[in-house]
């Protein structure tokens, strides 16, 4: 009769244990999944903002470049042709560069590295102007302004796409769905720094 009611009592207490032991296994295993999720929320905003991050380096990098250019274009004034709408178009792409996305940034890239090459192929087709030490550190900080936003639109790019492969990736997609964040655009600057421009409309005869 006593081996009777201590196997009862196990039973009880076995069942108990079950009891016990799903529901704890099912709170574990949801907070393991939220844990999760939350991690992959963070690194896709770590990943946002480090994008951001990287397009105001750039930004700065396009606006000091628009200094440079129009700095060298005082330096050989008298050299150039329709200085005054060079001059405009300068202060135009410097009034819309912190403002601009990444689509915004190339063509501002685009242009003012025209006008940059126009520029500075004006000054090395004068002797007296390839003399002169204030041009020539001009042209030399250009050239380092190109290797400083090249840099950036490096880590940029790597940036975004990490962020990129998450947000189309299972689980990271959902949680990117959820969350609102989206994939971003590619910085495409063109990378021939050094094609020969065009002096045609740029250079005096």
């Amino acid at each position: 009769m006593f081996n009777k009611i201590d196997a009862q009592l196990v039973s009880v207490e076995a069942l108990d244990l079950n009891s016990l032991l799903i529901p704890g296994l099912i709170i574990v295993f949801i907070s393991l999944v939220a844990i999760y999720l939350a991690y992959l929320f963070n690194r896709l905003v770590r990943f946002r903002n480090a994008a951001e991050a990287n397009l105001g380096q750039i930004r700065v990098a396009l606006k000091k470049r628009l200094d440079m250019i129009e700095q060298l274009l005082g330096a050989v004034r008298g050299y150039v042709r329709h200085e005054r709408g060079v001059f405009e178009g300068l202060a135009s792409m410097r009034a819309k560069v912190f403002e601009a996305g990444a689509g915004g940034l190339r063509d501002i890239d685009r242009e003012s590295r025209s006008i940059a090459g126009g520029v500075i192929a004006v000054a090395e087709a004068y002797p007296e102007l390839k003399a002169n030490e204030t041009v020539k550190k001009l042209m030399d900080a250009i050239v380092s302004v190109e290797d400083e936003i090249a840099r950036h639109r490096y880590t940029y790019n790597n940036i975004v796409q990490s962020l990129n492969t998450m947000v189309d990736t299972i689980p990271s997609n959902v949680v990117a769905g959820s969350a609102g964040i989206g994939k971003l655009e590619y910085l495409q600057f063109e990378e021939e720094v050094e094609i020969r421009p065009d002096l045609a409309g740029i250079a005096e005869d």
